[in-house]
């Protein structure tokens, strides 16, 4: 029976046992499905109740990481690890029922296909846009993009719809992404991931911004999930000094070992300020302890994630695999970065060899940092909340909107400004559509209008690179970063 010796092997991952042992519960597990097979009220499908059941079961106690894949999940996977996805090349503006194109990028089926900024998708392959929500969207989307999808159009001072049939490609995803000036002499790059590729393109961008001659850096690893151990030792090493540790590999059946810089590394010296929010986790964190431990640069932001478990994956029989938890990462400091889990509900809490604790620990500098699982900012800075003018404003689309209209009308210069005529010329549109905010809402507010109205007209006219830019110029924390290197 091909699922029996599946088990087989599961379990010989994740909890060896000797062979008499391992034959008794072989025994019973397939006695009890043989039970169920026979005498169940409904027909059991094997694969659902072992795919489904029995095999997760077993993980389930485990941590929140450990997880089998049925054959599809594991091609899925390993697809994945190609770093690149099918698409048509569309920045996208999404919003309740709409979705309005931003950029489409050079070479892509949709620039090839006469796609443009301002333009609005309201239906693809027979689906009206404007009737689905916004789970609903993202699933479409993502479908269309797997196969030729027929897009509905509606352009800005066209009466007509247009209809575009496009074929999606593989794309290349760049895990840098941005890399620009924030201030004098003062870089910002973001990092979306860590791939093998990652070190060498973040020392890419820094020599393009001015390489040792920069007077600080800004190394945004916001919402980034993490990758790959090596490309995060390799990008700590761009600004660690030879031979200090990185960060320390331990488990129950792993060698200890810890990742140093290597002592042919030629680190830069510059400032240095690291921005992390809540979706910052794994590599991302090593790379972000690590400068933290050795007073390397400054953290910013809200707490990370807190993943600090080390996946190994182990394929299986029958094109299945299994990701199981076999040691954690910890801070050259000692801190776990792996946050505390549910000691009633995964026996990974109680192990000796995690200590989870709210431990204080120290710098090279003697400076206390806290443990207790992810990544305490040196600086806690948070984005603004959303107030109900904010939320209206966002949820209408009526930034995109009204920069669609305007460039319809008006060429614009790299040195665009938005003007106290064009404030109000757009609080008239808003008007127009229902949205009227008081004199006091709208004085309050006008700072953060100004700042949207040219981020959304940059994107349509110049690339969503170019309102990243401007966005950047106004995001809190990276704000507080510039105060902070200055």
């Amino acid at each position: 029976m091909p699922l029996s010796r599946l088990l087989a092997a599961l379990l010989c991952c994740a909890a060896p046992l000797c062979a008499d042992d391992l034959d008794s519960e072989m025994k019973t597990i397939i006695g009890t499905y043989s039970i169920l097979e026979q005498n169940a009220a409904d027909p059991i499908s094997s694969e659902q109740a072992f795919y489904q059941g029995a095999i997760p079961g077993l993980l389930r106690k485990l941590d929140p990481h450990s997880v089998f894949f049925d054959p599809g999940q594991f091609e899925q996977l390993q697809k994945l690890e190609t770093s690149t996805q099918k698409g048509f090349g569309t920045v996208v503006s999404l919003l309740p029922g709409r979705v309005i194109v931003l950029q489409t990028l050079p070479g892509t089926p949709s620039a090839k296909a006469g796609l443009a900024p301002g333009d609005e998708i309201v239906g693809i392959n027979g689906y009206e846009i404007a009737r689905l929500d916004t789970e609903q969207l993202q699933q479409l989307l993502s479908e269309a993009r797997q196969h030729q999808a027929e897009l509905f159009v509606r352009r800005p001072g066209t009466a007509r719809i247009l209809s575009f049939v496009m074929m999606p490609a593989e794309l290349q995803t760049p895990p840098v992404d941005r890399a620009f000036f924030v201030g004098a002499g003062i870089g910002y790059i973001r990092v979306g991931s860590f791939e093998e590729s990652t070190a060498r393109l973040i020392q890419e961008a820094i020599e393009k911004l001015g390489g040792a001659n920069l007077s600080a850096l800004v190394l945004d690893l916001r919402n980034n999930p993490g990758g790959l151990l090596t490309a995060a030792v390799d990008t700590a090493s761009l600004f660690l000094k030879p031979g200090l540790p990185i960060v320390t590999v331990r488990g129950r059946n792993v060698p200890e070992k810890t990742e140093k810089v290597k002592s042919s590394a030629t680190p830069y010296e510059f400032k240095l300020a690291i921005l992390v929010n809540e979706k910052t986790a794994s590599a991302s964190e090593i790379v972000t302890g690590a400068m933290q431990d050795h007073d390397r640069a400054t953290v910013l932001g809200g707490p990370s994630y807190g993943k600090g478990l080390v996946q190994s994956v182990f394929p299986l029989s029958e094109g299945t695999g299994l990701a199981l938890t076999t040691a954690l990462y910890y801070t050259p400091s000692g801190r776990s970065i792996q946050k505390p889990l549910d000691a009633a509900q995964f026996e990974l809490a109680g192990t000796t060899a995690h200590p989870n604790g709210a431990k204080e620990f120290h710098t090279d500098k003697g400076r206390a940092v806290t443990g207790g699982g992810g990544i305490q900012p040196d600086i806690v800075v948070y984005p603004p909340t959303m107030n109900r003018l904010r939320i209206a404003l966002e949820a209408s689309g009526s930034f995109p909107n009204y920069a669609t209209e305007y460039l319809a009308q008006h060429k614009v210069t790299d040195d665009f400004e938005v003007t106290p005529q064009m404030l109000d010329q757009f609080k008239a549109w808003l008007s127009d559509r229902g949205i009227q905010p008081g004199v006091s809402e709208w004085s309050v507010e006008r700072d953060f209008v100004e700042g949207r109205l040219k981020t959304e007209v940059f994107n349509q006219a110049f690339g969503v690179e170019k309102g990243d830019e401007v966005e950047a110029q106004r995001d809190p924390v990276v704000r507080r970063a510039l105060e902070a290197l200055q």
